[in-house]
């Protein structure tokens, strides 16, 4: 076993998420490395805790509180969702893996590059939305732009394509 690592995993619930979340634990996760999943609020977000974070971000919350302290993911605006919870637990369990979370309140793109130099990341995974190119270009890619200014490796993990007609 090398150092351990410290990744981080952007996750908004959606299914290209997921499976970054999941990419991540099969392709990525070592005995003992830090899993920090990195939720993004969006800046217009009214959360009871986002006044007294709205600047640095949560602080770390353990997989512990997530799931024992349902409380905790509505003050930050965590969505309880079994299926995240479930692999979080199975690689916390099986890999030893230190599971947290970290909540940040504003644009996903420049959140995510923050949360890169804040926690130290080694490496950050996100899903791909898979935005045709007239969308991209009138909202931008959280993705691209994270893999354009991260200062660790990022992984894209696109979802499932469907094949064209």
């Amino acid at each position: 076993m090398g150092k351990e690592r410290s990744v981080g995993i952007g996750m908004d619930y959606s299914a290209t998420s997921k499976l970054a979340l999941r990419w991540a634990v099969d392709n990525l996760i070592e005995e003992g490395d830090r899993i920090v999943l990195i939720h993004v609020e969006p800046p217009k977000a009214a959360t009871s805790r986002k006044q007294l974070f709205e600047n640095s971000g949560s602080p770390l919350i353990p997989l512990e509180e997530l799931v024992l302290e349902t409380n905790v993911s509505k003050q930050y605006g965590l969505t309880n969702d079994p299926e995240v919870l479930d692999i979080l637990d199975k690689v916390s369990r099986s890999k030893g893996a230190k599971v947290v979370a970290k909540v940040y309140w504003g644009d996903a793109g420049e959140k995510l590059c923050d949360a890169v130099l804040d926690l130290k990341l080694d490496s950050l995974v996100v899903g791909s939305r898979g935005l045709g190119l007239i969308k991209r270009v009138l909202l931008g890619s959280v993705s691209n732009y994270v893999v354009t200014n991260a200062s660790c490796p990022v992984t894209v993990v696109k979802g499932a394509q469907s094949p064209k007609p």
